[in-house]
């Protein structure tokens, strides 16, 4: 199973995490399954960019991106060539290392 690398977030993950996930499964979901709760304000449709991460190492073993990504990634804060909203990017079989951006676009969250 790949591994999936998060780097300190003050807010969600302090110290980093390593977690594991099925391939065919969402870097969201796996964070979400692991009680790291990165924001994802329209429940993971691809609608919004509150689940906007930044993948260091091994974003070419990720699915390929979609359209509807790519357009919907423009409105993210913080955009680099590797963002990928989370709730779209599926694992493969390699590893990954992934950044959460210190910011979204959301001005307001939902209970924690």
């Amino acid at each position: 199973m790949p591994v999936i690398k998060i780097l300190p977030h003050a807010e969600y993950c302090p110290e980093g995490a390593t977690l594991t996930g099925v391939p065919g499964t969402s870097i969201c979901e796996v964070l979400l399954a692991n009680d790291i709760r990165i924001e994802h304000a329209c429940d993971q449709v691809c609608a919004c960019t509150t689940c906007h991460v930044i993948v260091r190492e091994g974003g070419r073993s990720l699915s390929a991106m979609e359209e509807d990504e790519e357009d919907m990634l423009d409105r993210a804060w913080g955009l680099e060539p590797d963002s990928r909203l989370s709730c779209q990017a599926l694992l493969r079989q390699q590893d990954i290392t992934v950044e959460i951006p210190k910011y979204s676009i959301n001005h307001a969250k939902e209970g924690k």
